[in-house]
């Protein structure tokens, strides 16, 4: 048996897709009006809160941002500050297999507490990749620096999680399975469009 099945490798696909191509097509354009990296963070970790809840599987979103930073680099070519992303998917991966799937969905207040933590820490990671590396020293100076960098960035990351943790929300309040699977012991007349 494959340890990521269909269903996995097109959640991964789509929202890989949907990361890269929103991130290089709107951050950008909201950067160069409010020089704040927020739009980024906002995309990145809503897209990768709801991944995990829908993929459960350690891998997953490592391969969401190395595929969306192949469309990033596809579409934008310059934007090497995605790299910082790249990491952050890393970060993001490792945190929430080591919190536990079951712990970090179990009920609404662990998944909003937990994806906001993890979203928070990673987008601070690649807050300070991007700093160390890839910003003017100019532009940094504005905010602080490379630890004010990160800041601003996990400020993004806090705001990605609450709406991802608020759509993981939603999706288990509409009883919607997670990859095919019943979650918090739904019965399945409920996901098969059976309405009561």
């Amino acid at each position: 048996m494959t340890y990521f099945n269909s269903r996995d490798i097109a959640a991964i696909a789509m929202c890989a897709a949907l990361w890269g191509v929103l991130n290089s097509i709107f951050s950008p354009m909201v950067f160069s009006i409010t020089h704040l990296p927020l739009l980024c963070d906002l995309i990145g970790f809503t897209i990768l809160t709801v991944a995990v809840w829908w993929i459960r599987k350690f891998g997953a979103i490592t391969a969401i941002g190395l595929i969306a930073t192949i469309i990033n680099f596809v579409l934008n070519p310059q934007a090497l500050t995605f790299l910082g992303f790249t990491a952050a998917a890393l970060v993001f991966d490792l945190i929430s297999t080591l919190a536990g799937f079951n712990n970090f969905f179990k009920k609404a207040f662990n998944t909003a507490i937990i994806a906001i933590i993890i979203s928070t820490l990673s987008a601070a990671v690649a807050g300070f990749i991007i700093g160390a590396f890839f910003m003017a020293g100019s532009a940094l100076s504005l905010w602080g620096g490379v630890s004010g960098w990160a800041g601003l960035h996990a400020v993004g990351g806090v705001i990605g999680g609450t709406i991802g943790a608020f759509l993981v929300t939603a999706l288990t309040s509409r009883k919607i399975a997670v990859n095919g699977q019943m979650v918090h012991g739904q019965k399945r007349s409920m996901v098969s469009g059976d309405s009561s």
